[in-house]
């Protein structure tokens, strides 16, 4: 298959990238840099698109197999402003809608099209939560809300459209564990606020495999949540995470202590979801790490 990457530069898609291309298919990146920075190779292939404009882009996915969008501002990297929150709902807006326009002018249009969502969309709490569940309420939920509806509109194009709801991706010095790793390096780890928020997570490694596996089967559509089967509270989550680094897991740090540092984006530890990947697994997808100690037992093992 040819598949075209949009925001394959980042954890995720360049996780995504490297499997497709060891399994055999034509991959795209679509990144906004500019030649020289544009790595050039064969494949993956990297094309320059500013992530706005269905200009161009009509031209770059037109004939390809499937189109995913990854595209989107990292939603921890700094404090929830009006102006940060503006900003990461445009990064997700922005491409999402290009997109639509620019699969409109194809002359053959892509058979599929993989749009990035998030857990968030279910609010928090610990009830469990799967794809027939209802949205929330809270802000995490709005965000999501809107970036799956921006590209809601192929479906009627004749687009298989599939809806990857992510968990919390775990990756070795990357994103939300080398966060988690910080205070356990530093011997004091310990819950964080109540240690009953749930996390559901997932092993990059699993991430880009199954959304693979949504792309190669053709007759997953909708929405799909990529969760591992086995959600954690906080307080197991950092005890196993202890265990694994041989690091002792002792001191809490308070919940209001927190709030007041990060301000609303606080609940990113604070409050979590149950959330279970029930569509993915009917559909045959078999996790590689399906519990918490083996998949941190593969991502900290020796560098």
């Amino acid at each position: 298959m040819r598949i075209v990457i949009i925001g394959g530069s980042g954890m995720i898609g360049s996780a995504v990238s490297k499997l497709a291309v060891e399994r055999g298919h034509q991959v795209v990146i679509l990144t906004r840099q500019t030649p020289p920075a544009i790595k050039n190779t064969q494949n993956p292939q990297y094309q320059h698109w500013d992530g706005k404009h269905a200009e161009s882009l009509d031209e770059l996915i037109d004939g390809c197999h499937v189109v995913i969008n990854l595209a989107g501002q990292n939603i921890g990297d700094k404090r929830w402003t009006e102006r940060r929150k503006q900003e990461l709902l445009q990064s997700r807006l922005e491409p999402s809608t290009a997109i639509v326009a620019a699969i409109k002018k194809c002359n053959k249009r892509p058979a599929a099209l993989m749009q990035a969502s998030a857990v968030g969309i279910y609010g928090t709490g610990d009830e469990v939560k799967t794809e027939s569940s209802s949205p929330g309420t809270d802000y995490l939920s709005k965000l999501a809300i809107q970036w799956e509806e921006a590209t809601r509109e192929v479906e009627g194009l004749g687009v298989r459209r599939v809806v990857i709801r992510s968990g919390v991706v775990l990756q070795k010095r990357r994103g939300v564990l080398a966060r988690l790793e910080l205070p356990f390096k530093l011997f004091i780890g310990g819950p964080i606020g109540s240690g009953r928020q749930v996390y559901s997570w997932i092993h990059i490694n699993d991430e880009a495999a199954a959304i693979l596996f949504l792309v190669e089967k053709s007759t997953c559509r909708g929405v799909y949540n990529l969760t591992a089967p086995n959600p954690e509270t906080n307080s197991q989550f950092g005890r196993i995470l202890g265990k694994v680094m041989q690091k002792p897991f002792w001191l809490p740090v308070p919940g209001f202590a927190l709030r007041m540092v990060l301000g609303e984006m606080s609940t990113l530890v604070l409050d979590g979801q149950r959330v279970l990947p029930k569509r993915l697994l009917e559909e045959g997808y078999v996790f590689e790490y399906s519990g918490l100690q083996s998949a941190l037992v593969d991502l900290l093992k020796a560098r």
